[in-house]
């Protein structure tokens, strides 16, 4: 019995289905009644949000382009360059720009390293793991001034510090007692800065990884992959925008960093980040251009990497479509 099939479809008609609708033009879109009734509510807020943010940028612009010093109130003049010079040419300058990005990627990628080895390790199933993964959270959850003030008594006081405790215990009462702030500064700030940072990490990775398809995973051991091959062929490649999505979005955060550094050194011994530096030219220096000027470079830097960011969780949008 012969029975009867359906004519695949002809190209014109493939096109048909897969071109878009018109977009309607500016001057429809803007008298579409409909349109302005959803937009109406939220003017409020966005009025709101301009005042609140973007007046205050502008103004800031403004004033990075002034000769202002708080010490010198009749030298004030605007239109000058100078304060971006200054910037790109100033070495104190330069050397906060170096270590705020030493800062950066360090921190970044040892979290990440760290976070993804957590991550692996609370995907799998044990007695207790949703204390565990409580646990691992707290520290992304302690206020930034609060966890570098710990740090800095419990963990780096050279008297009765948690790490100079655990060098007397283990070599006895000859033991080394270093400074741990004076020191090692870099590293001691870097260290509080992985401990608050590797959670937020971890929780991104592990939502990755709880992604991944499970079928797929099946099909691997089943053809015999071995563990190091599953995650190097098929972890690894499902995981790349979740690392990428992380480490945009803590480098946005560690770049504006501010808290550790004026708790833990109060940027001495070459522990100076471009946020700290805007800090001391503005309420030491009294420098308001300046100031501004370096302002507007970590913002502009800022937007950088959050372009970058945004354009990483649109991807992963688009996948899960």
């Amino acid at each position: 019995m012969a029975t009867a099939t359906a004519a695949p479809p002809s190209q014109a008609e493939r096109a048909t289905k897969k071109s878009k609708p018109p977009q309607r033009s500016f001057g429809e879109r803007w008298g579409d009644k409909k349109g302005w009734a959803r937009r109406v509510p939220l003017l409020p807020a966005l009025v709101f949000i301009v005042i609140m943010t973007q007046l205050p940028f502008v103004a800031t612009i403004l004033v990075s382009f002034t000769n202002w010093n708080a010490n010198y109130p009749d030298e004030i003049k605007f239109g000058t360059l100078q304060n971006f010079i200054t910037v790109f040419t100033d070495s104190g300058l330069r050397q906060s720009v170096l270590f705020t990005i030493l800062l950066t990627v360090t921190v970044v990628l040892v979290s990440l390293a760290f976070g993804l080895g957590i991550a692996l390790l609370l995907n799998r199933n044990f007695i207790g793991r949703g204390a565990v993964r409580t646990m691992m959270i707290a520290p992304f959850l302690v206020v930034p001034v609060a966890a570098a003030l710990l740090w800095k008594h419990a963990m780096y006081n050279p008297e009765y510090g948690l790490f100079n405790g655990l060098l007397t215990q283990v070599f006895g009462a000859n033991a080394p007692q270093p400074d741990w702030i004076t020191d090692f500064p870099r590293l001691a700030i870097m260290g509080e800065l992985i401990w608050q940072w590797t959670p937020f990490m971890t929780l991104i990775l592990l939502a990755g990884l709880q992604s991944r398809p499970g079928d797929v995973m099946e099909a691997a051991q089943v053809d015999g992959a071995n563990t190091w091959q599953t995650f190097v062929n098929m972890t690894m490649p499902h995981m790349r925008r979740y690392l990428e999505l992380a480490g945009l979005l803590g480098t946005i955060y560690i770049i504006q960093q501010f808290d550790s550094v004026f708790t833990l050194t109060a940027g001495a011994y070459g522990t100076a980040n471009l946020p700290y530096t805007i800090y001391q030219t503005l309420y030491n220096a009294q420098d308001y251009g300046l100031a501004s000027a370096q302002g507007v470079i970590v913002v502009i830097g800022t937007i950088i990497v959050a372009t970058f960011a945004l354009r990483t969780v649109s991807s992963l949008f688009e996948e899960g479509n």
